[in-house]
């Protein structure tokens, strides 16, 4: 049961997330923004981010027609989303830029990452 495992533990790490930037969007921005600032911590997020998206998939690598495959897909985003910083850092700051001129899609995004936490939890804890 790896996935009611890794539901129960990406679901609460998407809502809070989620909850936390919306709640605090001002705050969030300025971390980005210093986040974007040091190639340093920006490799390192990238390592952190890749390793963990190749633990979900290693674990977890079933592309099924049901909730499953939220964890899959999680795992997969992870991984190209953490081998994108380790070899297109520089590109992260025209993210920054985009999110900062189209608050709008910092919201959608967020609400997506709410949403795919509010469905993991439950299935992760209580279907």
């Amino acid at each position: 049961m790896a996935a009611v495992f890794l539901a129960r533990l990406l679901g609460p790490y998407c809502l809070i997330v989620a909850i936390g930037v919306l709640i605090n969007r001002k705050t969030y921005y300025k971390v980005m923004e210093d986040f974007f600032k040091n190639a340093a911590v920006v490799y390192i997020g990238g390592i952190l981010t890749l390793f963990i998206g190749l633990l979900v998939v290693l674990t977890h690598n079933i592309w099924a027609a049901n909730w499953t495959v939220l964890v899959t897909i999680f795992g997969w985003s992870g991984i190209i989303k953490g081998a994108w910083i380790i070899i297109f850092p520089n590109t992260l700051v025209k993210c920054i830029e985009i999110y900062q001129k189209k608050p709008a899609l910092l919201m959608v995004n967020l609400l997506l990452v709410l949403a795919i936490g509010t469905v993991l939890t439950f299935f992760g804890y209580f279907a």
